[in-house]
């Protein structure tokens, strides 16, 4: 089997998979972290695009968060697949250390990360790209309609001293995960490509929020234009 069939196998068994899946970690969400992979790949040396292609496709197969929590689906449903299809083993080992890997509530860990590919870096850039800027905004917002949050509250300060436990049993308004996640991402790109389209995307945030808060407050919105 050629690289490209290997990856037109994937996403095929990636949209069967998610077929129903919550709107902000469809296929659609798979498709863009996808595109957005190849266009960084596309500046950096010595990369493996097959494992960032099949590591782009499968980092959310399984999202914990819509499995009880529990971190091992996503990993052994990708492990399983790639083995059926025949892929390298050394390439299946370098996408399941991503799939571990990718997550921003395992950058709220206190251990130093043991894996830290390049290919790593492109795809988890993409996906956190993929959580900011207006794409970014609609999946807070459906994520927390889906989980039943309030939009805001004033009186439930957003907690930025999170440990991972914490962030993945919070149900804190939407409105407090820009602070709590969204924000702090322009500061994690690893690659150029990525700090540049970070940029962009963190401003638009910026200034939603802005809008957000003259809305709630009926105050004008007094921006320099």
């Amino acid at each position: 089997m050629t690289n490209t069939e290997i990856v037109e196998e994937t996403i095929a068994f990636v949209k069967e998979t998610l077929q129903g899946a919550e709107g902000g970690h469809d296929w659609f969400h798979i498709q863009r972290v996808f595109k957005t992979s190849l266009l960084i790949a596309k500046d950096e040396k010595n990369i493996n695009i097959l494992v960032v292609s099949l590591g782009a496709l499968l980092h959310d197969i399984a999202d914990a968060k819509f499995h009880n929590g529990d971190e091992t689906v996503g990993p052994k449903l990708a492990h399983t697949f790639l083995t059926s299809i025949q892929v390298n083993a050394d390439v299946i080992a370098q996408v399941i250390q991503i799939i571990e890997n990718i997550s921003f509530k395992k950058s709220l860990e206190k251990t130093t990360p043991n894996f830290n590919s390049i290919e790593l870096q492109v795809i988890q850039d993409a996906d956190r790209l993929d959580a900011i800027g207006a794409i970014g905004i609609a999946r807070a917002f459906n994520y927390g309609g889906f989980k039943n949050r309030a939009l805001y509250d004033p009186n439930i300060a957003p907690n930025l001293k999170m440990t991972k436990e914490e962030y993945k049993k919070s149900s804190a308004p939407t409105i407090n995960h820009f602070y709590e996640k969204l924000l702090l991402l322009k500061d994690k790109m690893n690659t150029k490509t990525g700090k540049k389209l970070a940029a962009e995307r963190h401003q638009f945030m910026m200034n939603y929020l802005e809008q957000f808060y003259s809305e709630w407050n009926g105050t004008p919105l007094e921006r320099n234009s």
